[in-house]
């Protein structure tokens, strides 16, 4: 991205200060941001929090889930950093999704610095970057936790998709539970020690989230209008965007759907993998289809 990106700044006393972070304790009494602010990015969010060293099961169900509900207009909350919270920052964008990202730094800092591409994604989709520090400031061990209440305070709802008992992803969590706002977790594998963070929360009375329908149910999302073969292409990448369309009209097996699309078959078998993961295509008889027994109930 060319363009210098300038920042700016809104004071808790302006009537566009987010209001569900308004009415937190200790609520930031200014917010430095760099993108658009659009008052309607606040009025659906979703904190999605995890683990720094996600598995590839982790990465799987966080592309899979946050694409299907930024999809559908729900803006996506995270804190920017490696593992859970980049990943939900790539898969809403990856969909033209929105996103906030809430630093733990000055807002002039991007940190970490190698996820400066994913900095420029976030804005070119008119998502928007925040932090209550101005300038340089240095991120600290303590600017993590006073970040989280952020992420937790402007969401109506938390995620927790990996953790640890340690982890940062609980302090959101529980910071969220503390706001009265309704908490998520996705149930893992049991022999991932990542796992034992969501079976804690759901104990303690967290919704088990088995697919994107169950979050969407909470926000009372409606999508009228909206055909089932395009939310399910307009909730994956541009790749499998493709790959979708193509099978839209009718079912192919792996070499002509890699003639049509010019690409070669290991990178299509990736994202036929991927599509089959998600449940969106199936095959038959050695060609794919779109699946068109899925149900996906918004209302």
């Amino acid at each position: 991205m060319g363009e210098i990106i300038l920042t700016d700044s809104i004071s808790i006393d302006s009537p566009q200060y987010p209001q569900l972070l308004k009415s937190i304790p200790d609520a930031p009494k200014k917010l430095y941001y760099k993108g658009d602010w659009d008052e309607n990015i606040f009025s659906h969010c979703l904190a999605v929090v995890g683990a720094r060293r996600m598995t590839r099961y982790g990465k799987q169900v966080t592309d899979l889930l946050v694409s299907e509900l930024a999809a559908v207009g729900i803006t996506i909350v995270s804190g920017f950093m490696y593992g859970i919270d980049a990943a939900a920052h790539q898969a809403a964008v990856s969909i033209q999704g929105r996103t906030i990202a809430c630093m733990p730094c000055g807002i002039d800092i991007i940190h970490p610095a190698y996820q400066k591409n994913l900095y420029e994604q976030i804005l070119e989709n008119h998502g928007l970057i925040i932090s209550e520090y101005e300038g340089d400031f240095p991120p600290a061990l303590w600017t993590y936790p006073r970040r989280n209440r952020i992420v937790a305070g402007l969401s109506a709802a938390t995620m927790v998709v990996e953790a640890g008992l340690a982890s940062g992803s609980l302090i959101t969590a529980k910071l969220a539970a503390k706001f009265g706002r309704k908490l998520f977790a996705v149930p893992g594998m049991l022999t991932s020690a990542l796992s034992k963070g969501p079976m804690r929360l759901i104990k303690q009375g967290a919704e088990i989230v088995t697919s994107a329908n169950d979050v969407m149910d909470f926000y009372k999302i409606s999508v009228q209008g909206l055909a089932e073969e395009d939310f399910l292409i307009n909730s994956s990448s541009s790749l499998q965007q493709r790959i979708l369309r193509e099978l839209k009209h009718e079912p192919m097996d792996m070499d002509i759907l890699s003639y049509k699309l010019r690409i070669s078959i290991p990178q299509l078998s990736t994202e036929i993998s991927l599509l089959q993961l998600k449940g969106i295509i199936i095959e038959q008889a050695g060609k794919y289809n779109l699946n068109i027994k899925r149900q996906i109930n918004v209302s």
